[in-house]
């Protein structure tokens, strides 16, 4: 099916910032899965700084939440990435007017 115009530029607008890069670091570094509150060992930010990134990590589709209890767990959407991915490469064969 492939992505919107509109979820490219929200995958895109995720991926832009270098805390939120570190997130998709950490929790691929964990085997794709993590706590959120090991997330303040991983970025020197203060817990509302990052529920802010992760929101919009969660919003973009690039990982999913999990309440367990009083904890979040992380998981990387690796499919929702290779979309992402697919749909840059796709890119590559437009031709320039």
């Amino acid at each position: 099916m492939g992505l919107s115009i509109k979820q490219i530029e929200k995958v895109s607008k995720a991926l832009g910032d270098s805390n939120r890069l570190k997130i998709l670091y950490y929790l691929s570094g964990m085997g794709g899965c993590g706590e959120c509150s090991a997330l303040q060992e991983v970025i020197d930010l203060a817990q509302p700084s990052i529920s802010h990134h992760v929101k919009i990590l969660v919003e973009s589709g690039l990982i999913e939440g999990e309440k367990e209890g009083r904890n979040y767990t992380y998981t990387l959407n690796s499919n929702a990435l290779n979309e992402y991915l697919g749909a840059l490469q796709k890119l590559e064969g437009i031709k320039q007017p």
